[in-house]
């Protein structure tokens, strides 16, 4: 055996060598594609329940969309309808050191508590039911009481006119949404007095109980002429009583419209059902904007509520599972012409602050997306005016009108009109009230109700005196939606509570002069009251100043809170004349855009998207006050 030489010693360790360093890097390298291939967002999926179709097809939705990602994984829990099961998924989910929870509720109220909790360390996201409070990050839903509508016009109309009973399937004994549903529904019959809710069980969602409690009831109630179900399995049992009875001459309409083997679409084709109204899972969108959260996109609302249509046999062919053939001509008109897209944007008038901050909002947002040619104009508080201006958008041919409506009725012809041009309307700040919500496309805004209970809940926990508070409402103009939505939220929570009275309730128009003008008068009558609640921020600047003219001191002798939360109010708090203030977002110009290009593109958008808010107080007056851009 030849040994080898010192030289040939040395080429030997030099060889090794490289070669350890070769593999050192190629392990290296493997390493770091390991790091990089593993998921950036781990997202903890938690389901009441996976007997219902909806829940199947909502995490079905979930997966797919996910699967676009590369850098998503998912973790999914049931709790076979048992809250205190999903109490204990969340926080399993916790532990497994997930990034963002999608959650669809089993109860409400069971559910809050670990919601508020999760949402302290990591973004939340619900669907379907929502939680009592605003500590989540955003709620993907639907309109409850819109599909109870829609359902009551459905029966309506499947009916002819005709003398009829009803019985109501619904799906949970105590359910916000079901109460919602059941409460939209009734309100639309009772134009048709020859029909009525003859009989109401609850079904629980399921397919077989709902045929069993069928099939002990309709012997006994040969007047039944349609079943409305809350859910199309329900509305499936439903169908399968019937046909077990031998009875025929009943119609039967669901809810949900999945598209899906034996789901409402499916149902409606097939003829087993009259007709369904969907009410989209919210699956696929929970994880884009789950995406847009966890990369800190800087516009991010805080409720969106999907849209909803009426599927019959005659339009399951144009309509599809759920889209809007309105979009498509908008779509089409654009690839045909491309071009930049024309806005008309009529604005209601220049108010207040928040009006002004709202307006610049909307120009800063257009200026700088090329894309688009804004054409704005101002009905300086004129409805009038305001309808001359959307019919010149619409002789002009714009791609998308945006408007706030200085009141909530009044405007079915001009919308109607724009509908036959085929403009979608995207409403800003303000609803309408018409017969055929068809007329626009989606509202962008704040949830008013909810601003006016975030104020009533803060004084409730701030009660100035131990006896009876004695409150002085100054509301905003006369039929406007704010005026209207916050006064509801308000009473709504007030109303729970012993120890309140609004011993005054004046009619402003959200200017500071009106504000001065009616709180002159009320104190005037001899009306001192511990608390001043204005509709908005310019009303409390002008009750401020009456309440210092009669030599009281605001924010201490009377508290003052209001809704807005503009730079001028956050003085006020500094000055310790204004208690609080709910915020009301009026920089919604970023989300006006991204809305009318998605229109324009053929994208169906959600029907309201509801504006992230906060509530700002004198404590919190000082830290916040420079954050503040209006």
């Amino acid at each position: 055996m030849k040994v080898p030489s010192k030289k040939g010693y040395i080429w030997l360790l030099i060889f090794s060598l490289i070669g350890l360093v070769v593999v050192m890097l190629v392990a290296s390298l493997l390493h770091l594609k390991a790091v990089k291939d593993e998921p950036d967002f781990l997202i903890g999926i938690s389901q009441p329940n996976l007997n219902e179709p909806r829940q199947l097809l909502m995490n079905n939705e979930i997966r797919k969309e996910a699967e676009k990602h590369k850098n998503v994984k998912l973790i999914f829990t049931d709790a076979a309808e048992n809250s205190e099961k999903q109490v204990h998924d969340v926080q399993k989910l916790m532990k497994y050191g997930i990034d963002l929870l999608i959650i669809s509720l089993n109860d409400s109220e069971k559910l809050t508590p670990i919601v508020t909790e999760v949402y302290k360390e990591i973004p939340v996201i619900v669907l379907g039911r929502g939680v009592t409070g605003y500590d989540y990050s955003l709620f993907i839903g639907s309109d409850n009481l819109s599909i109870g509508k829609k359902s009551g016009k459905l029966a309506a109309d499947l009916l002819g006119g005709a003398s009829a009973d009803v019985v109501e399937i619904k799906g949970a004994v105590s359910s916000r949404s079901v109460e919602e549903t059941s409460r939209g529904f009734r309100d639309y019959l009772s134009q048709s007095p020859s029909i009525q809710v003859d009989k109401v069980i609850v079904g629980d969602w399921q397919r077989d109980r709902t045929e069993d409690e069928l099939k002990r009831i309709l012997p006994s109630s040969p007047g039944i002429k349609l079943v409305f179900a809350h859910s199309d399995a329900m509305a499936l049992g439903a169908s399968r009583a019937i046909d077990a009875l031998g009875l025929s001459n009943v119609q039967i309409i669901g809810i949900d419209g999945l598209d899906t083997v034996n789901g409402g679409f499916d149902l409606v084709k097939q003829g087993v059902l009259s007709g369904t109204v969907t009410s989209p899972t919210g699956g696929r969108e929970s994880i884009q904007y789950a995406l847009d959260i966890l990369n800190r996109e800087k516009v991010i609302p805080k409720k969106i509520i999907l849209p909803s249509h009426v599927i019959t046999q005659k339009n399951t062919r144009e309509l599809g599972a759920a889209s809007d053939p309105s979009l498509k001509q908008v779509a089409s008109r654009m690839s045909v012409n491309p071009k930049k897209m024309k806005l008309g944007v009529a604005v209601v008038g220049s108010e207040s602050s928040w009006r002004a901050a709202n307006t610049e909002s909307i120009k800063n947002a257009a200026a700088q997306d090329l894309g688009i040619d804004l054409i704005m104009q101002n009905a300086e508080g004129s409805q009038d005016k305001q309808i001359e201006i959307i019919r010149s958008f619409i002789q002009q041919r714009v791609d998308v009108i945006a408007f706030t409506p200085i009141v909530e009725s009044g405007w079915d012809d001009v919308l109607a009109e724009a509908k036959a041009a085929g403009i979608p309307v995207i409403l800003t700040d303000r609803k309408v009230k018409l017969e055929d919500d068809s007329l626009w496309t989606t509202f962008i805004g704040s949830d008013f109700v909810e601003e006016g209970r975030r104020a009533a809940r803060w004084l409730v926990e701030h009660k100035p005196v131990s006896g009876e508070t004695q409150i002085v409402e100054l509301q905003g103009t006369a039929g406007s939606a704010p005026a209207i939505e916050r006064r509801q939220g308000f009473e709504e929570v007030l109303t729970q509570h012993d120890g309140f009275r609004v011993i005054a309730s004046e009619v402003g128009d959200f200017t500071t002069e009106s504000g001065q003008q009616l709180m002159r008068k009320v104190l005037q009558q001899g009306k001192i009251p511990q608390v001043v609640f204005a509709h908005n921020d310019d009303m409390a600047l002008g009750a401020i100043k009456a309440i210092e003219q009669t030599g009281l001191k605001p924010g201490k002798d009377i508290i003052v809170i209001s809704v807005d939360a503009t730079k001028l109010a956050f003085q006020a708090m500094l000055a310790g004349k204004l208690n609080m203030s709910v915020e009301c977002n009026p920089l919604l110009g970023p989300q006006i855009i991204k809305a009318a290009k998605d229109l324009v593109a053929g994208k169906e958008i959600p029907v309201n998207i509801i504006t992230a808010e906060s509530i700002f107080s004198q404590e919190t007056a000082k830290r916040d006050v420079t954050t503040r851009k209006y």
